[in-house]
């Protein structure tokens, strides 16, 4: 039932509740009101909870598989019982709350992607379109990137993007890393560098490794940093927290700034972060060699 239905139910039953009573009043109506209201409140956060609590136990058992699938067959029969959790713990969320946006896209990657017994890619897809329709980021992210096909018989590009702009309003790391991508290479819009450059650095303060890889690339490059971040990032946090960064990282020194992003990408557990940093800091040791023999300063950049 929907719930604008339900409400306007509720709603002409408590006036009929409120009129049967022999000393009606405004305050009782209002009361009897409040009173209906909080109890479908209740009802709803306990059906939300219910429902995350089973998407809980699926997403352990689909980890579970993601974990030994490298190691067998993809139809292998002993991650059967895994699988069959996950979708059956996924079908009941969605049963206790079907406005569950998680429950609804977790459900169409099984369906999408794993051997699981029943799997229908039309329901899986079908499924990834309400998600992504009903705001949530991950399946927005997910269906800009299956649209992005090569075929002469599908022109998805447009919708492709629209969703990818739909998970970046809501700053995921994928989207912003893929949408940095298609505005520096200018693959079906305008080329941006600068749009490119807000992408990857709002992907790295996630954590996202590849955008970091690809804002310090760029900065090593000479590519210059919009104003919009600049001027973000100087506004941030106090002003003695302010005056240590500026000792440790000179504003505008594109190398320290791109060896910043490299940390932020070896954190991450990328090994072309580490093999950056260990390059960056051999072509200064080479400069101080240098510098100390011949007397004269060269940048870094030109040596790279």
């Amino acid at each position: 039932m929907p719930l604008s239905v339900l409400f306007s139910l509720i709603h002409t039953s408590v006036i009929f509740l409120c009129f049967s009573l022999s000393n009606f009043s405004l305050s009782q109506y209002v009361d009897n009101c409040g009173f209906v209201f909080f109890l479908l409140k209740r009802e709803m956060h306990s059906r939300n909870k219910k429902a995350m609590e089973l998407i809980a136990k699926g997403w352990s058992a689909l980890k579970e598989v993601d974990r030994v699938i490298d190691y067998c067959e993809l139809n292998d029969k002993r991650l059967i019982p895994l699988l069959r959790a996950a979708k059956e713990n996924f079908e009941l969320a969605l049963e206790a709350d079907n406005s569950n946006t998680h429950a609804r896209y977790w459900l169409s990657k099984l369906h999408l992607k794993y051997h699981v017994p029943g799997a229908c890619k039309a329901v899986g897809a079908a499924l990834l379109v309400e998600a992504a329709d009903m705001g949530d980021k991950d399946a927005q992210y997910e269906l800009g990137c299956r649209l992005r096909v090569e075929n002469d018989y599908v022109q998805s590009d447009q919708q492709a993007f629209y969703y990818l702009e739909k998970a970046v309003d809501q700053l995921h790391p994928g989207a912003l890393y893929l949408l940095g991508a298609v505005y520096l290479t200018g693959d079906c819009v305008k080329k941006d560098i600068s749009s490119a450059l807000w992408c990857f650095h709002r992907a790295s303060e996630k954590g996202h490794a590849g955008a970091a890889i690809a804002y310090g690339s760029l900065l090593l490059r000479g590519a210059q940093v919009p104003e919009c971040l600049t001027k973000f990032s100087s506004k941030r946090g106090s002003a003695a927290k302010r005056t240590k960064k500026n000792v440790d990282h000179p504003a505008g020194n594109p190398v320290e700034m791109a060896k910043e992003q490299f940390r932020i990408a070896a954190t991450a557990g990328c090994d072309l972060g580490l093999k950056w940093l260990q390059r960056l800091e051999e072509v200064e040791r080479l400069l101080s060699e240098s510098n100390s023999t011949d007397g004269v300063p060269q940048s870094n950049m030109a040596v790279l």
